[in-house]
């Protein structure tokens, strides 16, 4: 792939050379996405495999008389070579359209924006990476995968709208073993390199895994006062994505939401919940063009003050688009701090459960908001604010109108990135920005 500059060029030639083959009733978007990354995975504490992905893909959607159809094509960022394969594209998407179905709520493009979002970072270069990392940790048996490099989103439409966001972006997902297989996981991401704040977090995981060594504790089923730490909490809030936030699942009857919505239901005044886009983790813009606000409140003190709400849906329903994405789904959600300050998490617990991560989370009952998972990785029993073993794997089944409701005690006064780590066809960006959360009678099950 070339220079990043060369990209945005030719990802602009291209555009115009569109409108330029547009007949004068059909419309077109085209969407960017690219990365240039290096991969590193590690086992047993050692490099077992690294690699460099440069990678370009285009989606290129026509419009013409409420029919719509699209083709995704490579993009090199080379205008002799990626010229003739969008002409084809063109050609290909033109002729399948008219065998295509009247869709009543497409949406066109209607809009004249232009945004240009480049965040350059500090990373490591790829030979520097497993010296800073594996010194650390090659006492254990240490499993992980690196990923940094620049990600590129973009999109432009016949209407003269066009966005360009590049990042540079690293994640360390990792985890930590114990001789008969008890593990610790760990998430570090950002656009900086700190060496220090890497160091300190494999440390103290590697803390915890001197405590899952010893003997583990069979819980019985039921309700016990518990602490989810961030990455916990991340889990269940990307359950808000699932059926939850959405206005279509919504108005469809199939959000868990629903109880809230019609006041039958609140969360606790200490529960807040917004779409915030200052940490520039990812693009405002959705596949429409349309930007998303800075940041947009949805639940506030417990309320549902908004919704998710794409042009699709406004158009279905009557409603106000609020510059989601077409899926509805959660972009880059942040829960707000409590009061908890960190060094009294414990002692604040005093006797009950401390769970690290979850799991296999799904919906066990979507009207009432009652979500079933598994805990995973470092989770302790824990009494009067002293770690005493670590536990035997539970299955909880809990509603969000509990533990974030009236069973919600208090939130961490810090919050966490819990960063998007999945590399299914490219690199995903972006993170959910969450406290920890002390909860009284969470519920398991088995």
């Amino acid at each position: 792939m070339s220079a990043i500059a060369d990209l945005e060029t030719t990802f602009t030639q291209l555009v115009e050379w569109l409108r330029n083959a547009l007949f004068p009733t059909e419309q077109f978007t085209l969407e960017l996405m690219g990365e240039h990354s290096h991969f590193i995975r590690f086992n047993r504490a050692r490099v077992r495999q690294a690699g460099l992905v440069t990678d370009g893909q285009l989606t290129l959607t026509l419009m013409e008389q409420d029919r719509q159809s699209f083709c995704q094509i490579p993009f090199t960022g080379e205008w002799d070579l990626d010229l003739p394969v969008l002409k084809t594209a063109l050609e290909d998407v033109r002729d399948e359209l008219v065998y295509l179905p009247i869709d009543p709520y497409l949406v066109l493009p209607s809009l004249q924006e232009s945004s240009r979002d480049v965040h350059v970072g500090h990373l490591l270069i790829s030979e520097d990476v497993a010296d800073a990392i594996l010194p650390t940790v090659t006492d254990c048996d240490f499993a992980g995968l690196y990923a940094g490099g620049v990600s590129i989103r973009a999109y432009a439409d016949s209407c003269g709208t066009q966005h360009w966001f590049a990042t540079d972006s690293f994640t360390l997902d990792y985890s930590l073993f114990t001789d008969d297989g008890q593990a610790v996981k760990g998430t570090v991401a950002g656009s900086d390199w700190q060496q220090d704040k890497i160091i300190t977090k494999l440390t103290q995981s590697k803390q915890q895994l001197q405590r899952m060594a010893m003997p583990p504790r069979a819980i019985a089923p039921g309700q016990y006062r518990t602490y989810l730490a961030p990455a916990a909490v991340a889990d269940l809030i990307s359950m808000f994505s699932w059926g939850g936030i959405s206005e279509s699942a919504l108005q469809r009857g199939h959000s868990a939401l629903g109880l809230l919505q019609r006041g039958d239901r609140t969360l606790s005044p200490l529960f807040n919940l917004s779409e915030n886009f200052r940490q520039g983790l990812v693009p405002r813009f959705n596949s429409l063009g349309e930007t998303a606000p800075i940041e947009l409140p949805l639940i506030v003190k417990g309320q549902l003050v908004n919704t998710l709400v794409c042009s699709r849906t406004a158009k279905e329903y009557g409603k106000v688009a609020n510059g989601a994405s077409a899926s509805e789904q959660l972009r880059s959600p942040e829960v707000k701090p409590g009061s908890l300050l960190p060094d009294q998490i414990l002692a604040e617990l005093g006797t009950g459960l401390y769970l690290s991560n979850l799991h296999y989370l799904n919906w066990s009952d979507r009207p009432t908001g009652r979500i079933t998972g598994m805990t995973r990785y470092a989770c302790f029993w824990v009494e009067q604010g002293d770690i005493v073993a670590p536990i035997e794997n539970l299955r909880f089944d809990e509603s969000l109108y509990q533990c974030f409701g009236d069973r919600l005690v208090d939130l961490t006064h810090t919050q966490e990135v819990i960063p998007d780590v999945g590399s299914y066809d490219h690199r995903d960006l972006g993170g959910t920005l969450v406290p920890g959360v002390l909860v009284d009678g969470f519920t398991y099950t088995l």
